[in-house]
């Protein structure tokens, strides 16, 4: 019989279900479920409807076992950051989304137990406000810690509510801001210094660690932040730098060790885990400016569509892509009105015209810093995710940064996590 795996891939706005199988030495795949996701405002609080997340990934793995009968194995990943709190008899809710706004409060009062530069030194994470240290001890001082006994990042949460075990998986626990540069593990010494119960974490599982079953199937960890099986979906010769291109765009590369130096902090350089290498990478805001944009002004366009009107506007204007005021603002147009200054665009395709290029700049300037903090030159950047397929934006990127673009339009992220199944149960 062949053998078929399947990949769960969670995204901020989409998730999808995706079976592999080998045919010679190539990875086939086919989708068998899709479904829409979306953070949902709860009392003025921006969370994820977990018990939906549960049984949307329930049914696309009933779907997978329609088309094809039977699964060698299945594993989940998503974003990095969130996590769901447990206690006895369930879970602490509600789930908090990354862009809520809760905190803002509470920066301040962690940088004064830890002042960010040590934060970088000790862990190499760059400062975003929804980091997962910060969203801890919001949830700390709201009480909401004090009868928890675990915080599984959500593939994890999902990889639980399937077979039943707990299990804490290393790339996507580097994005949580509490992983030592240094070690590879918790930081124990800066969960007590913080006041955050160490009992919340345990011991970290690689990649390819065989956790429980679900319905007779093996559920797998692969590299549960999907930034990290991206990675090692891209099919590169040499290494180069890449770019993930979805709702937030990765922009990287691979190095042996961690890179937290005083430039990497002052760039606001993240360094999070990869399978047996390093992540070296920047968050960009990515098509989540598209996308939103697209949601207020054109609603019924399509992707493609809403590129040819980019290409057709000769709108000047550039924003910074990656200003805090793009992150969940309650109106995008707005946020670009005022970012802008007066030079308002006079019609949707000026907006996303607009958002390209300013994507586009941002990249350059990235890749630029890249080179610099690694002494490293590069002629070319790998685009990987739906970015790849935005004609327009890729040509701007090239034009901007002088580099090759190599846009591969493929589903990397689900490689990735097949590839790890695939070497953890061949």
């Amino acid at each position: 019989m062949e053998h078929r795996w399947l990949a769960i891939d969670l995204g901020a706005s989409s998730g999808r279900h995706i079976v592999g199988w080998r045919e010679g030495e190539t990875v086939c795949t086919e989708e068998v479920y899709r479904f829409p996701n979306a953070m949902k405002n709860e009392g003025g609080r921006l969370t994820w409807d977990i018990d939906r997340l549960v049984g949307e990934t329930r049914e696309g793995i009933d779907a997978a076992l329609r088309r094809f009968g039977s699964l060698q194995s299945l594993s989940v990943d998503t974003w990095g950051v969130d996590y769901v709190l447990l206690r006895e008899g369930g879970e602490v809710r509600p789930a908090f989304a990354y862009r809520d706004s809760r905190t803002e409060a509470v920066i301040e009062a962690v940088h004064a137990l830890v002042p960010f530069s040590e934060l970088y030194r000790r862990t190499g994470i760059q400062f975003q406000p929804f980091n997962t240290l910060y969203q801890l001890w919001a949830d700390k001082a709201a009480g909401r810690l004090t009868d928890a006994d675990d915080a599984l990042m959500m593939p994890e949460y999902l990889l639980y509510k399937l077979c039943g075990v707990r299990a804490h998986e290393y790339t996507n626990a580097t994005t949580t801001g509490l992983i030592s540069a240094e070690t590879g593990r918790v930081d124990g010494e800066l969960l007590r210094t913080l006041g955050l119960p160490e009992h919340l974490f345990s011991n970290l599982l690689p990649p390819g660690t065989v956790i429980g079953e679900y319905r007779g199937i093996p559920c797998v960890l692969c590299a549960s932040h999907d930034t990290a099986s991206a990675v090692e979906g891209i099919p590169m010769a040499e290494n180069m730098p890449y770019i993930s291109s979805g709702t937030w765009s990765l922009l990287g590369l691979k190095t042996p060790k961690p890179l937290a130096d005083e430039r990497s902090r002052a760039g606001n350089w993240s360094n999070e885990g990869g399978v047996g290498y390093n992540r070296y990478q920047k968050n960009i805001m990515g098509l989540w400016l598209l996308s939103e944009l697209r949601r207020e002004l054109t609603p019924d366009l399509g992707f493609d569509e809403l590129v040819s009107l980019a290409e057709q506007s000769d709108f000047p204007g550039l924003v910074d892509a990656n200003d805090a005021a793009f992150l969940a603002p309650g109106s995008m147009k707005a946020a670009f009105d005022s970012a802008l200054g007066g030079k308002t665009p006079a019609k949707p395709g000026d907006y996303f015209r607009c958002a390209c290029r300013s994507l586009a700049e941002c990249y350059a300037r990235a890749l630029a810093e890249l080179e610099r903090n690694t002494a490293q030159q590069f002629d070319a950047v790998t685009v990987v995710g739906g970015g790849a397929k935005n004609r327009f934006l890729n040509r701007l990127t090239g034009e901007a940064s002088g580099k090759r673009v190599i846009a591969l339009p493929l589903e990397a992220t689900a490689l990735g996590n097949l590839k790890i199944q695939m070497e953890a149960l061949p």
